[in-house]
């Protein structure tokens, strides 16, 4: 039987366009969190900037971020512009650990004005982290009932989301989590900006949390930025959240 799995769902406080300073506060909300993996939301890198340029998996400024996993062991999920195939930029999860990044996967269902800054990703995608399958998801993405669907089909165990939503939204991603849950019978964690971002996004809703495969939340984090939650999950279907 596979070991317990430690997530955390962060969300940090966010400054625009300052990676350097962005990626130290992710490095904190990793060692916070002493959890196998650790959610950020949307774009947490670079905050909802259409002007950000494209972050390379390389970039030097991440190496905060990369150092503060190596010596925690964790593996950190955080949202970045990405260059993509033909000059096309995309908004991506980054998947970072001891030994540095990669693009662990680029948001296939855009919203809004994302249309004419972004192009869609081409397909779902699933990380293995110690025999736990996570399925992965940007924002819209979890309102779409086939996106949840073909990420399944590939074998998931978590679907782990990465969203931004106004502050008269809040209820929107736990509606979400609960669907998805207990429709796929997954653990799901989303992480929610909090603070405010660019776009418009003067007050986000925060309130980043993990549900159980019943769809009943196992730990929850406020509105305000710079807080962390964290659940240990079972095979039978989750623990209870810790602090």
């Amino acid at each position: 039987m596979r070991e317990p799995l430690v997530i955390a769902v962060a969300q940090p406080a966010c400054t625009a366009l300052d990676v350097e300073a962005n990626a130290a506060a992710h490095a904190a909300a990793v060692r916070e969190a002493r959890a196998r993996v650790v959610v950020f939301p949307e774009l947490s890198l670079t905050g909802y900037e259409f002007t950000a340029p494209a972050l390379s998996p390389d970039d030097p400024r991440l190496a905060p971020l990369v150092e503060a996993c190596a010596e925690t062991g964790s593996l950190a999920l955080a949202g970045a512009p990405v260059q993509g195939e033909g000059g096309h930029r995309h908004i991506a999860i980054l998947a970072v650990d001891g030994t540095g990044a990669t693009v662990a996967y680029r948001k296939q269902w855009l919203g809004g004005r994302e249309p004419d800054h972004f192009a869609p990703g081409p397909s779902p995608a699933v990380l293995d982290v110690d025999g736990w399958r996570l399925g992965l998801a940007v924002c819209k993405d979890t309102g779409i009932l086939r996106h949840a669907a073909d990420t399944a089909a590939l074998g998931m165990d978590v679907y782990v989301a990465s969203v931004l939503d106004f502050e008269e939204e809040a209820h929107v991603p736990a509606e979400r989590a609960h669907r998805t849950a207990t429709a796929h019978r997954v653990h799901v964690a989303v992480a929610s900006f909090a603070g405010p971002t660019g776009e418009g996004y003067d007050r986000t809703a925060g309130r980043s949390g993990v549900w159980g495969p019943d769809g009943v939340p196992l730990a929850r984090c406020g509105p305000e930025p710079g807080t962390v939650a964290t659940a240990l999950l079972t095979s039978t279907g989750g623990g209870p959240g810790r602090p």
